[in-house]
């Protein structure tokens, strides 16, 4: 690599909206994210599931299928 060139990495604080914090590597001082490990719905556990049902039958009503 060439020096001087690229810019310096540093550990940083990353600060959740939920109040979480933990340290990585970046180029960037401090990063602020909307949502991490601890409140993200896939990791929680708490999934909201899309009425798929609905969607279904209001294709079938536009088209006139019978479902």
């Amino acid at each position: 690599m060439k020096k001087g060139i690229h810019p310096n990495y540093k550990q940083t604080m990353v600060t959740c909206a939920c109040g979480e914090t933990f340290m990585t590597g970046s180029t960037c001082e401090n990063i602020r994210v909307e949502i991490c490990s601890k409140c993200h719905p896939f990791y929680t556990g708490q999934r909201k599931y899309v009425d798929s049902e609905g969607r279904v039958q209001k294709f079938a009503k536009k088209y006139g299928i019978q479902v």
